[in-house]
């Protein structure tokens, strides 16, 4: 179902998480798996399932994505090097039918990812 998942339930606070930023856009909080020191899922308060759903008219809320994930990374002290990656499909490693932005960081990454 379109409207259940993971993600929101955290967005309507139905579940809890560690939130470290929240706006009328969207929603970010701490991964409860983390793959790196930093590791924090940046999640639109609008269900889009993948990236391969998105539209026109997200752009805008796309770059907010972006703009908050520089900002998180700021705040979190990893802006001298961190990872933002957007997995599309179960192929692709995405697990929750919502699209979000995972901001990885506090360590070295290598190429390729995986």
């Amino acid at each position: 179902m379109l409207g259940d998942n993971i993600f929101l339930k955290i967005i309507e606070k139905k579940i809890p998480a560690r939130i470290i930023h929240e706006d009328e856009h969207c929603v970010a909080f701490h991964d409860i798996n983390p793959q790196a020191p930093v590791h924090v899922l940046i999640v639109p308060r609008k269900v889009i399932p993948t990236h391969a759903d998105i539209k026109a008219e997200d752009c805008e809320l796309l770059g907010h994505l972006h703009l908050v994930a520089a900002q998180l990374a700021e705040k979190l002290g990893i802006n001298d090097g961190y990872r933002l990656v957007l997995n599309c499909k179960e192929r692709a490693g995405q697990t929750v039918p919502h699209l979000h932005l995972h901001l990885l960081g506090g360590r070295n990454f290598t190429w390729p990812p995986g």
